[in-house]
């Protein structure tokens, strides 16, 4: 039997007898009655108020920070480089340690259960993208090691294009030239160092932005969960950054998860995106990894996503802002841009309230408590703690 079965087989064992590892007596509910929630990718609030206003208990936090790179296509990818990681982490970790009694930095999944009970929001950070830890892959990939001194406890392997690590969603190739469309990069010699490397030192791996093939051989290659913290269904909507079923269930078959973003155009090719088109990315989800696969990501701000909000969830007038770089990949031919994309966000969950309402569509949609308790939250709980210990 592989072993990647053998994991999931484990996972939904444990999960019916109310066993998962590692994570004691944690009931779904805590004392207030309010369900545990957890995100998948957001950021350090500009207004610390809004991490209670949320209501979520933690989160995966994006700490990168980013430098402009022309790519010889004529496109523009944003890598997040050493120098620009470095200085925002250590940031980072400053605004987290002036802040304790609303922050708590997120080292182990037991600090899930320590930032509830003192009402406060474990964040763990984050970087998207391995490009920051590209210049020692000679030298023991002890850049990595730097990293997690500063707190970071999960690490994308790339966004968007590829590095020396990993392919990306979105490579391409000048079909002028003679290159082929949708190119699907494998995981690199140095990528598998990098698995093993993020293994080690305990760092949870994330695929979102590599290209299938390379989220396939991390899979393979980790002996850890691995997570695609934000994302979509390829089957729904058929773009080069959404993943195919393939990619989900073989991510769940390490025992990780997958975690549905707010990107509307993404989410659904409908003209009026609603919560419906939502649940829907979470059910197929369900349907392809099991229940314990499944979870919610943002990619926005806490609040939502600034602009929008600040058009009243306009979208007509928001998508404007993401067209320049929309047709620029659509000249490149790459899978999906040849649809224009009408919308943002989905208007009622661009709200910082968006947890309640998320939790609520899945109750009129039939998910029993339950489940509702593992999507919310405790899937993410499950598999940080497995991962970081």
């Amino acid at each position: 039997m592989p072993l990647q079965l053998k994991r999931r087989q484990l996972i939904k064992a444990l999960a019916a007898g109310g066993l998962l590892s590692q994570l004691g007596p944690l009931p779904a509910l805590a004392s207030d009655n309010k369900r545990l929630y957890v995100d998948g990718l957001s950021f350090l609030p500009d207004d610390l108020a809004d991490l209670k206003s949320s209501n979520i208990d933690a989160y995966l936090c994006d700490i990168s920070d980013i430098e402009a790179i022309q790519q010889l296509d004529g496109t523009t990818n944003y890598k997040r480089t050493y120098r620009a990681c470095m200085k925002s982490i250590t940031e980072a970790l400053d605004r987290v340690n002036a802040n304790p009694e609303q922050l708590l930095l997120g080292q182990t999944g037991s600090d899930i259960r320590k930032a509830r009970e003192s009402q406060r929001t474990a964040v763990f950070f984050q970087i998207q993208g391995a490009d920051c830890v590209e210049g020692s892959i000679d030298n023991g990939l002890v850049q990595v090691d730097e990293f997690h001194a500063k707190g970071l406890r999960a690490l994308q392997l790339t966004h968007h294009y590829g590095n020396k690590f990993s392919g990306g969603a979105l490579d391409n190739a000048d079909l002028e030239t003679g290159g082929q469309q949708g190119l699907n990069k494998p995981l690199t010699t140095a990528g598998k160092q990098l698995i093993n490397k993020l293994n080690e030192k305990r760092i949870l791996i994330d695929v979102s932005h590599s290209s299938p093939q390379s989220a396939l051989d991390t899979a393979r290659a980790s002996s850890a969960p691995i997570v695609q913290s934000h994302g979509a269904v390829r089957t729904i909507v058929n773009h080069a950054r959404c993943s195919p079923d393939e990619v989900i269930r073989t991510i769940a078959d390490t025992g990780g998860l997958f975690g549905v973003f707010m990107m509307s155009f993404w989410l659904t090719n409908d003209k009026i995106p609603t919560t419906e088109h939502y649940i829907a990315q979470l059910k197929h989800v369900a349907k392809v990894g099991g229940i314990e696969s499944v979870a919610i990501a943002n990619d926005y701000p806490l609040r939502g996503q600034k602009n929008l909000l600040k058009l009243n969830n306009n979208n007509a007038e928001g998508v404007k802002q993401y067209l320049d770089w929309w047709h620029s990949l659509r000249a490149k031919k790459v899978l999906g841009y040849e649809v224009e994309p009408s919308h943002v966000v989905i208007p009622e969950l661009n709200h910082i309230d968006r947890m309640n309402r998320i939790d609520s569509a899945l109750a009129a949609a039939g998910f029993a408590a339950n489940e509702r308790d593992k999507i919310m939250g405790k899937n993410w709980q499950r598999v940080l703690t497995q991962v970081l210990g």
